[in-house]
């Protein structure tokens, strides 16, 4: 039995075949409604709220695509499996490109047709929770993609509103990968500077004998090959924002410069004698210790202080791990959306595995490695082997690595892993459910068939785990 109860709308003419689908249904804790026309359909989908609907083809007042085209412009995300009995590579192909979720084909397979159903809902559950945490977040204000409920992020967002309402420089601490620009992105969106410049400047990135000309500007003339005057980023910032990132990375010289800048508003372009103003404020992110680069010399007290006016440390994501479901759902619709593939599940040994390693990399990280799988996965689920390895093994990067010197390529390496895997997953499962195929297949989130076609492919016999404890 599903462990959902959520109501499915059936859109069939024939008596006979409501009836048997939705004792089908029932049996697997749905909530079964039913619809014999395609204008009642829309009707009842205009009053309630379905997880699925299943959508007969030929109906007797209009096709299945006339309705499914309704519904879909009224409801883009219901998910829709549509039915036929004469069924073309042709009438799927439209069908889905023209938005349904599966199609299936009569007489039906009613395993078959669970297994869709089970995993509509799956899509639609996440659908659901992301535009609800969408909506949960926003609170008014503009939020990008940062994402969490966990108390510590709760704290930043609430410090993201009080901050933005002001013109005090803030300074954005945190590790590598934790959303450091995007809360700097946050405060600006959130600001009465919104519609001015938002200038980001990558002070790790840029050498120091450019970094000058590139924060002030400089005059023609000033050195070989200032052929032109150049605006500055201060200067393009004016009235707006300026992300400095990475500050801990500037010269003790060019720290000089710059606490000038926060301390009169005033500065140089290279090679100029014009003192300048910009009403750039000042929002600046490091992943060092800049206390300990005091204390060592590396960083001026005086000016971290004039960044430090408002501190926010961003957490790395192992201090937020009850906030890694809800960043995988939003990263997989992401790049679902990206690549022009149906949203595809997260198996719960695949959440799991995501939810116990702890990221390095932080949320960088995981937005690389849903990405990846989203993109090398080939059904609708992601794949085990591609998330990353938290027992050890891995590189430090999502990747599990466990080479084997017998191993003659690196082809042979990843089929050996891979089969390995399969095989235990596969017999892990087969335990859990006590030989139950369709319930094993249900949870891994692969479709009965191909689940079935991989035990016979590793000679495991569902006999064997039918009497397991």
């Amino acid at each position: 039995m599903s462990k959902y109860s959520y109501p499915i709308l059936v859109v069939d003419d024939e008596p006979a075949t409501l009836d048997v689908m939705s004792v089908n249904l029932e049996k697997r804790n749905y909530l079964v409604d039913t619809a014999k026309t395609g204008t009642e359909a829309i009707e009842k989908e205009e009053k309630n709220s379905y997880a699925a609907v299943i959508l007969d083809y030929s109906l007797p007042d209009m096709d299945g695509f006339q309705v499914l085209s309704t519904l879909k412009h009224r409801n883009k995300d219901l998910m829709v499996i549509m039915i036929t009995a004469h069924g073309t590579i042709e009438m799927a192909v439209e069908a889905m490109k023209s938005g349904v979720f599966n199609y299936l084909v009569k007489p039906i397979n009613f395993e078959e047709m669970g297994l869709v159903v089970d995993k509509a809902v799956e899509h639609h559950k996440l659908i659901t929770e992301i535009n609800n945490l969408k909506k949960q977040l926003s609170g008014g204000f503009v939020l990008e993609n940062i994402i969490g409920t966990s108390e510590k992020m709760r704290k930043i967002f609430e410090m993201v509103k009080i901050v933005a309402a002001s013109d005090a420089t803030v300074l954005v601490r945190g590790e590598t990968g934790t959303g450091k620009e995007l809360i700097a992105r946050a405060i600006h969106m959130n600001s009465s500077r919104t519609k001015k410049n938002f200038v980001r400047v990558n002070c790790a990135a840029i050498p120091e004998t450019l970094l000058e000309s590139e924060l002030f500007g400089y005059e023609k003339g000033a050195f070989t090959g200032a052929t032109t005057q150049r605006i500055g980023r201060f200067e393009q910032a004016d009235k707006g924002t300026i992300l400095l990132d990475e500050i801990g990375e500037i010269s003790m010289e060019m720290q000089t410069k710059l606490l000038r800048v926060l301390q009169e508003g005033e500065f140089n372009r290279v090679g100029g004698n014009q003192t300048l103003t910009a009403d750039a404020r000042v929002i600046a992110t490091t992943n060092k210790n800049l206390e300990e680069a005091i204390e060592q010399g590396n960083f001026r007290s005086d000016l971290f202080y004039r960044l430090n006016v408002i501190p926010i440390e961003m957490p790395s994501l192992r201090e937020r791990a009850e906030d890694i479901q809800l960043l995988v759902m939003h990263f997989v619709k992401k790049y679902c959306d990206k690549n022009k593939v149906d949203l595809k599940t997260v198996p719960a040994s695949v959440m799991t595995s995501l939810s116990e390693y702890e990221w390095p990399g932080n949320v960088r990280e995981l937005e690389n490695v849903i990405e990846r799988a989203v993109v090398l996965s080939q059904g609708d689920a992601l794949n085990q082997t591609d998330m990353p390895n938290h027992s050890g093994n891995g590189d430090g990067n999502g990747n599990g690595i466990n080479n084997s010197a017998g191993d003659k390529s690196f082809q042979d390496a990843k089929k050996r892993i891979i089969e390995s895997f399969e095989a235990k997953y596969l017999s892990g499962m087969l335990k859990k459910h006590k030989g139950n195929i369709s319930a094993s297949a249900r949870e891994s989130g692969l479709d009965y068939k191909n689940f079935h076609s991989k035990l016979k492919k590793y000679h495991i016999k569902k006999r064997e785990f039918e009497d397991a404890k």
